[in-house]
């Protein structure tokens, strides 16, 4: 098993309106705009984040991800993977440095669900925003909205879940945290992680590829998810379901809408996990409860709402 996988490193999420979704990210959740570039993109990060962007939001006429990228260790680490991708029988395209402005070269490969993801070893550090490295403050002034502290991860839908799954843990290194089985023994729910929270990146099984469940914001407490469900109802946000606990993971959420009909979330808390750990198993008689610990049943919106 080859690793290097550090983190999660940026989504770019497709928007109807641009000056709608900046808005959005910014104000309400609380992301800092940081550059834009002359295909009209707009790039954000949350405060914590040492990298220039994490979010990049492009407009266009159809809502959803354009792909999800994740930073490597460095670059002997992105020519060892991808040599892995390829091994592994997957196509690679290699997206030239400063397509996206401050980052390096990108590697870009599409599993078997249908979404794309990359990898890269360099993006420019501009370290986290209002405070400084040495003898740093709690916390910056000026920050909007939420405060979201970094994006954290995504959850797609689509089919063909083993092998993502194998192509994720075999080849990048990443750790099967929990699942959700059905009464045959087909996983239908797989969240994997390539660090010690309890997930990075999340499948569940659709038969239709490519589709976009939610974006994910971290909070640093159960009283700013509560603070977070004040603010959806201050602005007359679109929301999905919360505050509320979920079963899978633990942790504590609020899932709401952006302009387009990106489905976000934000939430704190959760369970940590190693790679010794097995992972935790939920049967799907007990999904509701899975999803929504406290209200024990799933609504149609969340199961169908996709992008």
């Amino acid at each position: 098993m080859k690793k290097g996988v550090m983190r999660p490193g940026h989504v770019q999420i497709r928007v109807l309106d641009m000056k709608e979704a900046v808005e959005h990210y910014t104000d309400l959740v609380g992301l800092i705009e940081t550059d834009r570039d002359d295909q009209g993109r707009v790039y954000l990060k949350a405060w914590t984040e040492v990298d220039k962007f994490s979010v990049v939001l492009r407009e266009t006429d159809q809502p959803g991800c354009d792909f999800m990228g994740f930073k490597v260790l460095d670059e002997d680490t992105l020519v060892s993977l991808t040599q892995g991708l390829k091994d592994f029988g997957l196509e690679v395209e290699e997206i030239p440095a400063e397509e996206l402005k401050g980052c390096g070269r990108r590697v870009r490969f599409t599993v078997a669900s249908g979404h794309a993801f990359e990898l890269y070893a360099d993006k420019e550090y501009t370290g986290k925003w209002g405070v400084t490295e040495v003898n740093p403050e709690a916390w910056p002034r000026g920050l909007s909205g939420m405060k979201a502290t970094r994006f954290d991860h995504a959850l797609f839908y689509g089919p063909n879940l083993p092998e993502v799954l194998d192509v994720f843990t075999n080849v990048l290194g990443f750790h099967l945290a929990e699942q959700v089985m059905d009464p045959d023994g087909n996983r239908i729910a797989q969240f994997l992680t390539a660090s010690m929270k309890e997930h990075d990146i999340a499948f569940i099984h659709s038969d239709e590829p490519g589709q976009l469940h939610h974006t994910s914001y971290y909070l640093e407490t159960w009283d700013d998810v509560l603070r977070a469900a004040d603010l959806i109802s201050m602005t007359d946000t679109s929301i999905d379901i919360g505050p509320t606990r979920h079963g899978l993971t633990h942790g504590k959420t609020i899932y709401f809408f952006d302009p387009s009909g990106n489905r976000c979330e934000v939430f704190c808390g959760g369970d940590y996990t190693y790679p010794d750990h097995k992972p935790v198993t939920w049967t799907a008689d007990e999904l509701g409860k899975a999803i929504f610990y406290h209200d024990r049943v799933l609504n149609e919106r969340f199961l169908t709402v996709l992008t």
